[in-house]
């Protein structure tokens, strides 16, 4: 094989792949990517790691000698990135090494023989369709309540519907959960997909969301669901297991109100969480007529308090959070206000954006005992 393509679009695709390429793996074929050619002028760049692939395509200059290329994805990545802005070359020599030329440089890479390149899944038609920054704004806002424990299998990435009413996508960790809807965007559904999709696929997806502004294309059967960005496409294993019931865990009886400036709120949270227990990051409420008073304290560091102002009418209470929890939720709101909303001390709490702009998102968080 012998093809040349420009710099910028092979390190632009290739940004993409190698993300989910593992940098230690038992598999050697694993830390590789394939690239291959499509037609007369497209060169398709697969990486995998057997739960996901990715595969992009981009324009080369000239195709030479048809046909395909193992090399390794971390170090082609780290060349491409240091390379001149200019042609590059790529040329398949004897026991499948690979030469990479571009104006002055010169790299010769062991490569592999494309047959041990994994198979990857059969791509599936896509039917269905969503707004990629709609797509995207569903994983900022939930993303972050995905559990850390391998363990909690069911946990670890998020639920994502779409049907005729809507999108919605719910995560949560068993100490807060997530959850966003979108109406009105699912006109014209000839399916619904009700899947848990992991985290790691999600993260690959806001990166391939970031710049776009069409529509993405969706599809699922029965391991696998399927998402087409313009020329690339994301192929995802889904997750096994029972999703716990969020509807139950959504409060009910939250009577009291409060009501902050989101971007006040977030700087005092962050300021007092700085003296708060570096295990724990518990941080106290007390919330009195008009006034929030955040405090911390660490046997070790000192103490912090903050006073907020707030429209709040409402019996003194106490409750007492873990600041990171918080921080995530009011990271991802920006400007404007939020409700916070509770029935008392020892009750989920519920947060809101007071202004949907065109979504229903909720953040619910146990607290913590003081």
């Amino acid at each position: 094989m012998q093809f040349s393509i420009n710099k910028s679009a092979l390190q632009k695709e290739l940004g993409f792949v190698q993300g989910i390429v593992e940098r230690k793996n038992t598999i050697p074929a694993l830390s590789n990517i394939l690239v291959e050619s499509v037609g007369e002028t497209s060169i398709r760049i697969t990486g995998t790691d057997l739960d996901v692939t990715i595969r992009c395509e981009a324009e080369a200059e000239e195709i030479k000698t048809p046909g395909s290329i193992c090399v390794q994805a971390r170090k082609l990545f780290d060349i491409a990135r240091l390379l001149p802005d200019a042609t590059v070359s790529f040329r398949k020599e004897a026991n499948d090494w690979v030469t990479v030329e571009c104006d002055r440089s010169k790299f010769k890479m062991p490569g592999l023989a494309t047959e041990n390149f994994p198979e990857v899944p059969s791509f599936r038609s896509t039917p269905l369709k969503i707004k990629g920054t709609i797509f995207k704004s569903l994983i900022d806002k939930t993303i972050f309540a995905i559990t850390q424990e391998e363990s909690r299998y069911n946990l670890s990435g998020a639920k994502f519907l779409l049907d005729k009413s809507g999108a919605r996508m719910i995560t949560t960790d068993g100490h807060r959960l997530a959850y966003v809807a979108c109406k009105d965007i699912g006109a014209g559904m000839t399916e619904d997909i009700d899947a848990l999709i992991p985290r790691k696929t999600l993260a690959e997806l806001t990166k391939l969301t970031a710049d776009y502004d069409g529509e993405m294309s969706l599809g699922i059967d029965e391991h696998h669901i399927y998402f087409e960005v313009g020329s690339r496409l994301l192929i995802s294993r889904i997750l096994v297991g029972q999703f716990p019931n969020y509807e139950m865990v959504m409060p009910k009886g939250n009577d009291r109100s409060a009501v902050f400036d989101n971007l006040g709120l977030s700087h005092a949270v962050r300021r007092v969480a700085l003296m708060a227990d570096d295990r724990s990051h518990a941080i106290r409420f007390h919330l009195e007529k008009n006034q929030l008073v955040i405090s911390s304290q660490n046997a070790e560091e000192g103490e912090a308090r903050e006073t907020v102002m707030t429209e709040y009418d409402g019996d003194d209470v106490e409750i007492g959070f873990n600041a990171q929890y918080l921080q995530d939720f009011l990271n991802v709101i920006g400007s404007g206000q939020v409700a916070f909303e509770f029935k008392d001390a020892n009750s989920q709490a519920q947060l809101r954006p007071v202004t949907e702009n065109g979504c229903d998102y909720k953040y619910v968080v146990m607290p913590m005992r003081l």
